[in-house]
């Protein structure tokens, strides 16, 4: 079990429900199949930036990235195409890393995941309905 997995488990635990121990999070962890010691706990919180507030861990606020997508999309997205649930985004050549990235921080509700190759995204939604709805929001992010 690598420890960015295991920190993206952390994260998405805390945020779901109020765990105000390492004890509740290292039983919450082993309920997803993942054992952790208390000092790996304590190292992983601490690397997170996890703080104990009164309604349990929490990740401190952090400020809101810089809106790189819509200047990245408009720089070098060149094609979005429906797969079914899937996009393909084309970019200029060694772009797509860097869009995709971007498109990640967006933390867009309707989108599961991205791959990036060297021009070429693969975005991942849950249906092909959702698929249309970002379609459309990335055509009306281009105009």
């Amino acid at each position: 079990m690598s420890k960015s997995f295991r920190h993206g488990q952390i994260l998405k635990l805390i945020r779901a429900r109020s765990i105000s121990t390492q004890e509740e999070l290292a039983r919450a962890l082993k309920g997803v199949g993942i054992e952790a010691t208390q000092v790996t706990l304590s190292r992983d919180i601490r690397e997170l930036g996890l703080v104990k507030t009164p309604t349990g861990y929490r990740e401190i606020e952090r400020e809101e990235p810089p809106q790189h997508f819509p200047m990245l999309a408009a720089e070098f997205l060149t094609d979005v195409r429906i797969a079914q649930n899937q996009l393909v985004l084309r970019t200029a050549p060694g772009h797509a890393s860097s869009v995709a990235v971007a498109l990640d921080d967006e933390e867009w509700p309707e989108i599961i995941g991205t791959i990036a190759g060297d021009d070429t995204i693969l975005v991942i939604c849950p249906d092909a309905a959702t698929a249309k709805t970002v379609h459309g929001k990335l055509i009306r992010l281009l105009e």
